[in-house]
């Protein structure tokens, strides 16, 4: 019997986008933090986004080609500012800063409507409740689920910064398992992408896992085949929908007047 779900954050329980205006936004703010703290990239804004852009593409091929996470100590040292020398000694306090500035400034974040009602329903027919999430800040997540207002919700949070492993790697499902004390036969998971969220769920062996369609979805499953035991139980447009397919599902659990 299905009794946990368990969601995925960026593209799921939160609307999420980016465009040419957030871009320069956080390019705008990542500059002003680093002067703040000493470190001055001594280069034109054009030239200082297309050296930080290129640090994140050389990074995102490094993580998505390795199914790992690195701490943001490694990460901004590392790709995102590596063409810039900085003192280390320096920058190491700011990383963590730094990544949650990206997080919340390059990224346009604000919950789905619905979630928190959906969320109550869950909660009233007796599901536990859970997050998994890709996210390369150690933080972000638990703060946006706080300003949310739906972290108490939450039995658990795993992050992929935290642990080490990003999806689709299974792994990063396992460690949830452990920590919520539950089996992957029981468990639903809801995400927007089949390439990290669905595959990793699937491989994991979860009962069922959910496809919500976001901005980020198209890019991300761009080219990435897909097996027939890999595609998602059900695509959902909102959460209305899913809690009516999972009474649907799973029956024993469904409320009933």
């Amino acid at each position: 019997m299905l009794n946990t779900v368990l969601f995925d954050m960026g593209g799921t329980l939160e609307d999420i986008w980016y465009n040419e205006e957030t871009t320069a936004d956080v390019m705008k703010k990542l500059r002003e933090t680093l002067r703040g703290n000493g470190l001055e990239p001594g280069c034109t804004d054009q030239e200082f986004r297309e050296r930080v852009l290129a640090g994140l593409k050389e990074y995102k091929r490094w993580s998505e080609g390795n199914m790992l996470e690195a701490k943001p100590e490694e990460i901004w040292p590392e790709y995102y500012l590596k063409s810039f020398g900085f003192d280390r000694e320096k920058l190491l306090p700011i990383t963590e800063e730094l990544a949650n500035l990206w997080e919340v400034t390059y990224y346009h974040r604000e919950l789905r409507p619905g979630v928190k009602e959906m969320l109550d329903g869950l909660k009233a027919r007796g599901y536990r409740i859970g997050v998994i999430s890709n996210n390369a800040s150690l933080y972000n997540v638990f703060n946006v689920l706080e300003q949310y207002g739906i972290r108490d919700y939450m039995e658990d949070v795993t992050v992929s910064s935290i642990t080490g492993y990003r999806k689709p790697h299974p792994e990063l499902f396992r460690i949830s398992m452990r920590q919520m004390r539950c089996k992957p036969e029981n468990c639903v998971y809801v995400g927007d992408t089949v390439s990290r969220d669905i595959i990793g769920a699937k491989r994991a062996g979860f009962g069922k896992a959910v496809q919500i369609y976001s901005f980020l979805t198209a890019q991300k499953d761009e080219g990435i085949p897909i097996a027939e035991a890999e595609k998602p139980d059900v695509v959902i447009q909102n959460f209305e929908e899913f809690l009516a397919w999972l009474d649907q599902e799973n029956p024993e659990m469904a409320l009933h007047a």
